[in-house]
């Protein structure tokens, strides 16, 4: 398998932390489709990463398919429940926290264009997405060491890779001081080699 993306996207290292803790050897070429000499269009054709290359050079996109496909190959490591609720609120956890990695990643960008052509609204707007986001991971997390209770799962490696993108982009917002909770497991998380080894760069 060949995975495609970049050092600093959230969606791309959600992926790689998935195939670490799975135990499954890869190939990681770095491509990002923002730059000139990009190859992701010709793989994905709607120009996104992460892109997952199967050994028959099947393409697979979208970090939610890739990863819910990387946990079926394998039995070992299980990061998703069987079919039921829980596994419903596993990936209620994961919409949640790409949802902020969308809002996150919008102002990022928005805030790249020239000043004059930027939307001040648009910005706020996603940040607003962002803080109301971190207030609701908050609540329901609680006092539980991980998001689905005792045991590490998919929901906490799409909440660690949110929170590690907002670590990046977004150091204003405080949200280690805000949420002490969210500060405790992402702390939790970055101990594990596979969210160390995986620090976004750039």
């Amino acid at each position: 398998m060949k995975l495609i993306g970049s050092l600093t996207s959230p969606y791309v290292r959600k992926v790689r932390i998935v195939l670490a803790e799975k135990k499954i050897d890869y190939d990681f070429e770095v491509d990002s489709p923002w730059t000139p000499e990009t190859q992701v269009p010709n793989i994905n054709p709607l120009g996104k990463i992460p892109v997952l290359l199967l050994d028959d050079d099947t393409p697979l996109f979208d970090s939610r398919v890739i990863v819910e496909y990387i946990d079926s190959v394998t039995p070992n490591n299980k990061l998703f429940p069987s079919p039921n609720r829980e596994r419903t609120e596993v990936k209620r956890w994961e919409a949640l926290a790409d949802g902020i990695c969308d809002a996150a990643a919008s102002a990022f960008l928005e805030s790249k264009r020239p000043k004059k052509e930027q939307s001040a609204d648009w910005i706020a707007r996603q940040r607003d997405k962002i803080v109301r986001g971190l207030e609701f991971m908050a609540e329901e997390l609680g006092e539980k060491p991980f998001c689905m209770g005792t045991h590490v799962s998919l929901a906490d490696i799409a909440v660690g890779t949110a929170l590690g993108y907002l670590v990046l982009r977004f150091a204003d917002i405080n949200w280690q001081e805000s949420h002490p909770n969210l500060a405790k497991l992402y702390a939790k998380l970055m101990l594990r080699p596979s969210f160390a080894d995986t620090i976004p760069q750039g």
